[in-house]
């Protein structure tokens, strides 16, 4: 079957140009050449895919036939053979041993800390004072992943070096992934401000662990539950490599999409009277003035629902995936080491599932319209056995954060939001007044 090729390739730099400087117009608009669409990164072919049938085919259906493609690969130098890049029997292996890390019981005692990181920010606040939120919501999200990862003194400096490099890594790499291969490879500032970047996280992480080598003590953190792990199959622990890039990965992955989330969250509250006046009811009404705990999150029902909208308008642009072992897809035969590129961002925006889609619009959250919806068309944490394992504890900490900021302040736009892009949508210079309740 014949596919179609985007429109807009040039010589050498393929598609890379106009997907970069067009973003989410570019990708959203290869819906009309079909299900699936040839696309051209350098001199290297790729597949779009534009349709909820096909992004559940390669990410449930069909995954084992799927392995981690190329972005992820631009992260193996930081993340190693993390979770997030990791495929396979392996993949399996480390997401049954690190499934209990992410449990109900301990979710509820990371709850703690997003409740104390929250506070803490709120107390800082001057009334009347405006704030940059994505500076401080980026710097909660630090915050409260690295104490759930390290309880211990030497985690505090892991989580300042964290607050410096890992947006500097994660801006960066979605470039390289989505630039020809020599890109990388210029002396150029975005590429020395990547590899010193890596450089000094993993330094640190190194510190942190070695310091926990011969400690037996369950801290209660991420870390002692990494370190505790067996594999069920065999009774082996992680070695310590293993163990590092996981933490490395948790650091990542953990902060960029939560941070995101509150912020938007934040805007969007503010931008609609009727949305703010709806999850200030609800957090007065199941709080009563104290603080919330981990069993109040499911009674939050329209806070969740505004979540899940921050979720659908705001998920990640791209993710890849590369062919593993011979594939039917669209009616297409791929060849092992096709790379395929998802969009979420897309689907989310794709008018046939999400009338008028960039309507701020929680209540297409009810269980009514929300059953609605075909598998597919809604990925914000990904899918199948590559789901996002943190997708519990980051619903958590958007819950926890929105609810202890807004028991205490409304927070008013001071001017209007700009938007920078990497793999999603940044809010930039997103000032609110902290006005108190």
């Amino acid at each position: 079957m014949s596919v179609p090729v985007a429109p807009g390739r040039l010589p050498f730099l393929g598609h890379s140009l106009p997907m970069l400087r067009k973003r989410f117009a570019f990708t959203s608009n290869l819906r009309r050449q079909g299900e699936l669409v040839e696309v051209h990164l350098g001199p290297m072919r790729a597949y779009f895919v534009t349709s909820p049938r096909l992004m559940h085919q390669v990410l449930v259906t069909d995954a084992p036939k799927y392995h981690k493609g190329r972005m992820y690969e631009k992260f193996r130098p930081f993340v190693g053979n993390g979770l997030a890049v990791s495929s396979g029997s392996f993949h399996l292996r480390q997401r049954r041993m690190m499934q209990p890390a992410f449990h109900r019981d301990r979710i509820a005692g990371y709850a703690g800390i997003m409740v104390r990181a929250a506070t803490g920010l709120v107390r800082s606040w001057r009334p009347g004072e405006v704030r940059r939120l994505e500076a401080d919501v980026q710097g909660l999200a630090v915050t409260i992943v690295g104490e759930a990862l390290f309880s211990t003194e030497i985690g505090a400096r892991a989580i300042a070096e964290a607050r410096r490099s890992v947006f500097v890594i994660i801006k960066n790499g979605i470039l390289r992934a989505l630039s020809p291969g020599f890109v990388e490879k210029l002396p150029i500032p975005a590429n020395r401000e990547f590899d010193e970047a890596i450089a000094r996280m993993r330094a640190i992480v190194g510190e942190v662990i070695a310091s926990r080598r011969d400690d037996d003590t369950d801290h209660g953190d991420l870390l002692s539950t990494l370190l505790a792990a067996r594999d069920p199959e065999t009774g082996e622990p992680m070695t310590e490599d293993q163990v590092f890039d996981e933490v490395i990965t948790l650091l990542t992955a953990g902060i960029e999409t939560t941070a995101l989330a509150l912020a938007w969250i934040f805007h969007e509250i503010a931008a609609d009277p009727e949305v703010e006046r709806r999850v200030l009811a609800e957090v007065d009404e199941v709080l009563g003035g104290r603080r919330i705990t981990i069993d109040d999150v499911p009674r939050m029902t329209y806070l969740g629902r505004v979540a899940q909208e921050v979720l659908r308008k705001y998920p990640l642009w791209l993710v890849m995936r590369r062919v593993a072992e011979e594939v039917e897809l669209g009616g297409t035969r791929l060849a092992p080491g096709t790379e395929v590129i998802l969009s979420p961002h897309a689907l989310h925006h794709d008018p046939a599932h999400f009338p008028d889609p960039e309507r701020f619009d929680p209540d297409r959250w009810t269980p009514e319209r929300a059953g609605q919806l075909p598998k597919g068309a809604f990925v914000p944490f990904g899918g199948g056995i590559h789901q996002c394992i943190g997708n519990h504890f980051a619903l958590t900490e958007i819950t926890v954060v929105v609810a202890t900021v807004l028991q205490r302040h409304r927070l008013v736009p001071d001017r209007p939001v700009r938007t920078k892009f990497t793999n999603a949508a940044y809010p930039n210079d997103l000032m609110m007044t902290v006005v108190p309740r």
